[in-house]
């Protein structure tokens, strides 16, 4: 396995975890298809890029919320933080589960940032999940060697 491969897939995963669109999985897929003894590291890059990509997402909310008030200068609270607040209470932290997910995972961490869920959770939880996420492309991959 090329480090030019690890470093190509660290950074596909990284992006895809933003909010750029972007996605990992096919790439990871490929690797694994072609190099299938090295399944662990592969699943180790992906999801280290993966994860440190919503932190990005995460500190952006954790930074957000100085710049963009959630209430105007009446005091009026935006109907956007309104709505977030609101899932973020319903939910909690266990909703970062669903960080490995299509277009509502790059939210979720984001939104974590916004209510400031602790790092060390944040963490936890959205490491668990990309790298479960990961683990199933790694095996269905395998199976189609």
């Amino acid at each position: 396995m090329s480090q030019r491969a690890m470093i190509a897939l660290f950074t596909a995963a990284f992006l895809a975890a933003t909010l750029l669109p972007a996605q990992s999985e096919l790439g990871l897929a490929y690797l694994v298809a072609a190099n299938p003894q090295d399944f662990f590291i592969l699943i180790a890059v992906a999801s280290l890029g993966n994860t440190l990509g919503s932190v990005v997402n995460w500190a952006i909310g954790l930074g957000a919320i100085r710049f963009a008030r959630p209430a105007d200068n009446s005091g009026q609270v935006s109907k956007w933080y309104q709505t977030a607040q609101g899932w973020y209470e319903r939910y909690g932290y266990w909703s970062l589960l669903a960080s490995w997910m299509p277009l509502i995972g790059d939210p979720v961490t984001l939104v974590a940032g916004v209510f400031k869920e602790p790092w060390w959770r944040f963490l936890m939880l959205v490491g668990l999940a990309k790298t479960a996420r990961y683990v199933v492309v790694a095996l269905l991959a395998l199976q189609l060697v």
